[in-house]
C-alpha cells in the first residue's frame, strides 16, 4: 500500500475531528447564548463536506487494509463522534503503518 493512502486518511480524520469540536461550540453559541446562527450554518456545511471526503479516504483505506467490515464501520463513525477520531486515527495509524512499509499488521490490543 502506498503511505499517501495513509497519510490522507490520517490529515483528514484531523481535519474532521477538529471541524467536529468547531461546530459542538458553535452549537453551544447558537442554542445556548442565541447568537452565531449563520456562522454555525457554514461550519454545518463545511463539516459535512469534509465529512464526505473524509469517508471516502478511510472507505479508500479499508479496502486496501482489508479491514473487516466492523471495524471499517467504526472508522467511518468516528468522524461524528467528538474527540472519536483523533483516538481512532491514532490507533488506525499504529495497526496499518506496518502495511506501508511492506510488512505484516500488528493487532493492537483494546
Amino acid at each position: 500500500m502506498k503511505s499517501s493512502v495513509l497519510t490522507r486518511y490520517r490529515v483528514m480524520a484531523y481535519v474532521t475531528a477538529v471541524m467536529l469540536l468547531i461546530l459542538c461550540a458553535c452549537m453551544v453559541a447558537k442554542y445556548g447564548f442565541h447568537t452565531g446562527e449563520d456562522l454555525t450554518f457554514a461550519v454545518s456545511q463545511t463539516h459535512g463536506v469534509l465529512y464526505i471526503v473524509y469517508l471516502v479516504f478511510a472507505f479508500d483505506l479499508g479496502s486496501k487494509a482489508r479491514w473487516p467490515f466492523g471495524k471499517l464501520l467504526w472508522v467511518l463513525v468516528s468522524g461524528t463522534i467528538p474527540f472519536a477520531a483523533f483516538f481512532v486515527e491514532r490507533r488506525i495509524y499504529r495497526e496499518t503503518l506496518p502495511l506501508v512499509s511492506g510488512a505484516q499488521p500488528v493487532p493492537v490490543k483494546a
